[in-house]
């Protein structure tokens, strides 16, 4: 009997995760925070498509090079698409400043925008499932539908599977 129980649990919550993963799904703008702990809307959510990357600071090196490859081929380019980062801090054991020092000196170097979610406020309203220790590749469209989501370490085919949709549009 207790096997069945374990069984029906785990069951359940491969359903809820599947749930989570099912895509196309609409989603909502959100308030977040800038570098300085104000709060802030994804910027031109329903204007343009947004690509963000969500990434826990324990994990910022999965797909490290996927990232300076989109910085340096420009293949994400587009007055269609806005990029930018949030980082994941409530799943972080780093300090929230040293946090925010590194993603300034990041954004001086590369322009980019970085946000901050301090409290899994992305994953709650968006039904993303568990973010912790890993780097979310998120494509929202401009009616505000999340088209492509991947979690973890990009294989070569999640890759392919991403150019083919932000080519789709840019």
């Amino acid at each position: 009997m207790k096997r069945i129980g374990i069984l029906l649990a785990v069951l359940a919550l491969t359903v809820s995760a599947a749930k989570a993963q099912e895509l196309p799904k609409q989603v909502n703008n959100v308030e977040i925070l800038d570098l300085e702990k104000n709060p802030t809307k994804l910027p031109h959510f329903g204007e343009k498509n947004l690509m963000i990357f969500y990434i826990d600071p324990q994990a910022r090196k999965q797909n490290e090079a996927f990232t300076y490859e989109l910085e340096e081929t420009h293949r994400a380019d587009s007055p269609e698409i806005y990029g930018f980062g949030i980082i994941n801090t409530k799943d972080a054991w780093y300090p929230d400043s040293f946090i925010r020092g590194i993603a300034r000196k990041r954004t001086a170097k590369n322009g980019a925008l970085v946000l901050i979610d301090d409290n899994r406020i992305l994953p709650q309203a968006w039904g993303l499932g568990d973010c912790n220790d890993r780097f979310v590749l998120l494509f929202i469209d401009k009616a505000g539908k999340l088209v492509f989501m991947r979690k973890g370490e990009l294989s070569e085919q999640d890759k392919q599977d991403f150019y083919k949709v932000i080519d789709r549009y840019k």
